[in-house]
């Protein structure tokens, strides 16, 4: 139990990282820039509310929400940085040091995220093979 919470918290920790940094970059000029703006101050929200919720729990819905919020993150990411994304595009890690920050947050929690995932769908094999086997007396 204390491992999911470790677990839990070091996603949140990751979440909450990524969304102080878009916060901080949205006041700090994005805020000015056309619809990326926007999805800066969307994503800090967001990165903030399913961050807190995951100190309370870890329901699957809400596992998948800090997954969705790592790999759209990457996403714009990376295609701000090759095709553009919205008419606005960015080279290498600029800004820095927020932009690798945030790639780090973003890829540390996908990790975290994966591998409870899949303790969890193994512990639940092993509990259902343990109940499917027949007693012997």
């Amino acid at each position: 139990m204390r491992k999911a919470f470790a677990t839990r918290l070091a996603v949140a920790l990751c979440l909450a990282t990524s969304g102080y940094i878009h916060a901080q970059l949205y006041v700090r000029g994005y805020h000015a820039i056309p619809t990326i703006g926007t999805s800066f101050r969307w994503d800090a929200a967001a990165s903030f509310a399913v961050a807190a919720l995951l100190l309370v729990g870890s329901p699957l819905l809400l596992r998948l929400a800090a997954a969705g919020l790592c790999l759209s993150g990457l996403a714009g990411f990376t295609v701000s940085r090759t095709i553009g994304l919205f008419g606005f595009t960015e080279r290498g890690w600029q800004p820095a040091p927020q932009a690798l920050l945030s790639v780090l947050a973003w890829i540390v929690a996908l990790a975290l995220l994966l591998t409870s995932f899949l303790s969890e769908r193994r512990h639940r094999g092993e509990r259902h093979d343990t109940l499917s086997e027949p007693v012997r007396a």
